[in-house]
């Protein structure tokens, strides 16, 4: 059984503050062309998608450096679905999943995915680093969250974006994969994750169809 942990892509959706607005329009028609071609105005970390080192680390890989083997591995689910608006997310929710392997994905599932597309959907759990390190020294790569961010998606105090956890990870060479979605129907372990971004070389992400292949005895 396929899984979509993907939201779709409309004109108008929920952008990170600042992001380029989607829209959606006609480039061509039946009507007046003979065939349909649509427009797409969209930012790279559009929707569900992936963040590349370089996305946020100066001297970081970009998009074509990622290796596909990274992005098709089993899946571990972590339960932070307790947390309330702008908690963090520490080491304790490790006890809501099994043993994680070297190169396996890790998602975190808050629940937030239901607010997408709502003012709610910014005012998101976050992950605490000491989460993602714990995480690295177990041999993750790829960490994905089903926020807009695994930071803040605020200014802090001094009117800054704070990004702990993107210069922690992506700065190590890892990847982030923001705006997953039905985390929820995904057990803690047995599915392989299956995340696919555009081959869109010297970028700095990509939207991304995510699935998860669960077994049918699951």
């Amino acid at each position: 059984m396929l899984i979509d942990l993907s939201h779709r892509i409309v004109g108008g959706m929920t952008v990170f503050p600042g992001d380029p607005e989607v829209s959606i329009a006609d480039a061509a028609t039946l009507k007046d062309d003979g065939f349909r071609v649509s427009a797409l105005h969209l930012g790279s970390h559009t929707g569900t998608h992936l963040d590349a080192p370089s996305h946020s680390i100066a001297d970081g890989a970009s998009l074509e450096a990622v290796a596909l083997e990274q992005l098709i591995a089993p899946l571990v689910v972590l339960d932070a679905r307790d947390r309330s608006a702008r908690d963090t997310i520490g080491p304790d929710v490790l006890a809501t999943a099994p043993e994680i392997r070297p190169g396996d994905i890790v998602a975190v599932s808050t629940g937030w995915d239901a607010r997408f597309g709502s003012d709610r959907y910014l005012e998101h759990p976050v992950v605490d680093v000491a989460l993602a390190t714990a995480l690295w020294e177990r041999g993750v790569r790829v960490l994905g969250v089903d926020t807009l961010n695994p930071d803040p998606s605020w200014p802090g105090d001094d009117g800054a974006w704070h990004l702990p956890v993107h210069e922690f990870w992506l700065g190590r060479g890892g990847v982030i994969v923001e705006n997953l979605a039905a985390l929820d129907r995904v057990p803690p372990s047995g599915a392989e994750a299956i995340i696919l971004p555009l081959r869109l070389d010297g970028l700095d992400g990509s939207p991304v169809r995510a699935v998860a292949r669960v077994p049918d005895d699951r």
